[in-house]
């Protein structure tokens, strides 16, 4: 009883110390606070993948009607900007110096061809290949302004045979106005608590061995074990603060929508956080260097969580083997439960598939961490 007690007063003592040294750490501070908001204002305001005014050309070497209520149509679309020509030759400029992302050619004989029986005419849609999606963007809109177009001209002319026999009506789940910052914010956040707490607890021990108070703390009473628990608890407060910075911030600001539960999300969070921590408290506890453990926790915490998981890029496009790496990355499965809980709501078993792995992972780098950390000094 009496090992007890004097163990919960050693770890009450050094928790007070850790979180005065938070308060009094400007760094510690940037972290928790000032560096999250930054993250979340960065990603809210400056990435996107909504591509809402392409700029583009048209070239109408045909001044007919028809050409130009297809002018018209187009310049109506919120997907382009529109640069009209007579002709090709005074956009290749433009396309070249990427002024423009894509052009639109209605031929000289586009009139005659709409004359004909079947009403085919061709428009040839011409797009820079060097950015891959956004030359695929360009196509696929085209497609969908060019068909609308169609559908305008049947109901116009009247001609009831051009009326498609099946009519879609796309309607899109989760997310239906299609806004990339819903589902970017939310990835978001796996990012940033993967940086921050792993970033809180990287330097903790490291500047302990640096400033050469470990060793007075292992001329103490205290056990390894005290030692790595009394400091990843106050870093957890202090990272779950930048966490509902972070919620408050793309709810509020961003108008980002969260159907799931809060106190679900608080659990994730939680566990993801505790893992973070406990990766951040290994490197430093291997590393026993600011400078290397702040190196360290970018490449292997910050870099595989941002893109190995499937934030901004598709797991299954990547080879097999990639795909196999990504199960042993925590941010893969916080990334897919934070989208869950923001765009869909508790589906438990998909959130609870995710949190399984994530504690495993957390609990490894813990162990790890008090196996390594010994009371000797070589």
């Amino acid at each position: 009883m009496q090992n007890r007690q004097g163990r919960m007063r050693r770890m009450r003592a050094l928790m007070i110390k850790e979180f005065w040294q938070i308060i009094r750490d400007p760094s510690s501070l940037l972290i928790t606070i000032f560096f999250p908001i930054l993250l979340v204002f960065l990603y809210g305001s400056g990435v996107s993948l909504d591509l809402n005014h392409l700029r583009v050309g048209l070239v109408l070497e045909d001044t007919s009607p028809d050409a130009q209520s297809f002018a018209e149509s187009l310049q109506a679309s919120r997907y382009f900007d529109v640069k009209i020509a007579r002709d090709r030759r005074e956009l290749v400029g433009d396309l070249e110096r990427g002024d423009i992302r894509g052009m639109f050619v209605v031929p000289s004989y586009f009139t005659q061809f709409r004359n004909r029986p079947d009403k085919i005419a061709p428009i040839q849609v011409i797009a820079d290949g060097s950015e891959t999606n956004t030359a695929n963007f360009v196509q696929n809109y085209a497609e969908g302004v060019i068909q609308n177009w169609r559908v305008q001209q049947a109901i116009t002319e009247g001609l009831s045979e051009e009326a498609p026999i099946v009519s879609v009506e796309p309607r899109f789940w989760y997310n239906e106005q299609l806004e990339s910052h819903y589902f970017l914010l939310s990835g978001s956040l796996a990012i940033i608590m993967t940086l921050t707490g792993a970033l809180l607890t990287a330097l903790v021990v490291a500047r302990e061995w640096e400033r050469g108070t470990m060793e007075s703390l292992m001329a103490t009473t205290v056990s390894p074990n005290e030692l790595v628990i009394s400091k990843i608890i106050p870093y957890f407060f202090s990272g779950m603060l930048s966490m509902a910075i972070c919620v408050f911030a793309s709810t509020v600001f961003y108008d980002v929508p969260l159907r799931g539960s809060l106190l679900l999300l608080t659990l994730v969070s939680a566990l993801f956080l505790f893992c973070s921590l406990s990766f951040g408290l290994m490197i430093s506890t291997l590393t026993k260097n600011q400078v290397f453990a702040y190196q360290i926790t970018l490449i292997s915490a910050f870099l595989p969580a941002y893109i190995l998981s499937g934030f901004l890029f598709e797991i299954e496009s990547m080879p097999k083997w990639i795909q196999m790496i990504t199960y042993i990355i925590p941010a893969k499965y916080f990334v897919q439960s934070l989208q869950t809980l923001f765009l869909v709501g508790n589906v438990w078993r998909l959130i609870l598939y995710d949190m399984v792995p994530i504690v495993i992972i957390g609990v490894v780098f813990l162990v790890i961490t008090m196996r390594k950390t010994v009371k000797r000094l070589d």
